[in-house]
């Protein structure tokens, strides 16, 4: 397989919006190449017969039931709290009135 260049490095910066300097395009240039090689490995390896799998073991989703049961009243949550009004948690205000 033949050296992906500093220039396809360039381009596909430039197509994913990176702005990547001379060194940082030497530096990536080899690993790219390796990447592209590591994955030509893999496509011949893989043969017609075994289909694509994004994991080797067959997952059922594994819940339980949703049934619902004993909760707390409003007077019970609120009860730890440092500031309350209205029956709702009061918390100091982060946002201004802009919007």
């Amino acid at each position: 397989m033949s050296g992906i260049s500093r220039d396809e490095v360039a381009h596909l910066a430039h197509l994913a919006r990176l702005e990547l300097t001379t060194e940082e395009l030497d530096h990536f240039a080899p690993q790219l190449d390796a990447i592209l090689g590591h994955v030509s490995s893999v496509a011949q390896v893989a043969a017609d017969d075994v289909p694509p799998t994004a994991h080797p073991v067959p997952v059922a989703n594994v819940v339980r039931e949703d049934v619902a049961g004993a909760c707390l009243t409003a007077d019970e949550a609120l009860s730890g709290a440092p500031a309350v009004e209205q029956q709702r948690f009061k918390v100091p205000q982060i946002l201004g009135d802009e919007q």
